[in-house]
């Protein structure tokens, strides 16, 4: 099923009270407090990677809560930023699992982004050093229904569910028209049951080369 949809038509759709309402309260509470990522950048995965070139999904959970980290992708922070322990542990999956060496010297994601890696986090907002504080607000309303609207209208997805949050948006997908990969969540405390070692990006381009599509060039970053 490869109906033409854009992310305008899919969030025009989700114009309704629930959504009217997280807006008015982000609204409020950047009045009186710091709230990432930057208003500008909180639907920043909608923005770089178009709704027709979506290969692979990266759910993350909500965005860091430190000073200029959140930029709307998830994992990803701007390139001027330290990188966060997760994502070190990504990168170090990374090369292990193409048997490289390669240096990453930032921890910006955009370019595998414009690959067509869609990187979401369940949740789009937080308050500033308070970890999970918007995760009542609304934003699963919303981003289940773009992971439904995903599996409704792409073919072939790869969904890459790292650690429990992101596997309980199993049951948003037909696993008969889309694949999912599933394993422990990258960070500190949990890599060594079953990331380091699940070869997700080296599975990823397999499948893509099964369905003729293009690899990620996951090392351009």
């Amino acid at each position: 099923m490869n109906k033409i949809l854009s992310w305008k038509d899919v969030l025009s759709q989700e114009k309704k009270k629930y959504f009217i309402n997280i807006m008015k309260f982000l609204k409020q509470e950047r009045l009186k407090k710091i709230i990432y990522p930057d208003q500008k950048d909180v639907f920043n995965a909608f923005f770089l990677t178009n709704f027709n070139d979506i290969k692979v999904v990266i759910l993350g959970q909500d965005p860091y809560y430190s000073k200029n980290q959140a930029h709307g992708l998830s994992f990803s922070v701007p390139k001027y930023f330290t990188i966060p322990p997760s994502l070190k542990n990504i990168y170090k999956e990374l090369n292990s699992d193409f048997k490289k060496k390669h240096i990453f010297n930032h921890g910006c994601l955009k370019n595998w982004a414009n690959q067509g890696v869609f990187l979401l986090n369940t949740i789009l907002t937080v308050e500033s050093g308070k970890p999970k504080s918007h995760s009542d607000i609304g934003w699963n309303i919303f981003t289940d229904k773009v992971i439904s609207v995903i599996n409704l209208y792409r073919d072939s997805v790869i969904f890459l569910l790292w650690g429990n949050n992101a596997q309980t948006k199993c049951s948003l997908i037909n696993n008969n028209n889309h694949y999912i990969l599933k394993t422990s969540h990258p960070s500190p405390l949990s890599a060594y049951r079953g990331f380091f070692g699940c070869k997700h990006f080296s599975l990823t381009n397999n499948i893509l080369l099964e369905n003729k599509k293009k690899p990620i060039n996951w090392f351009l970053i």
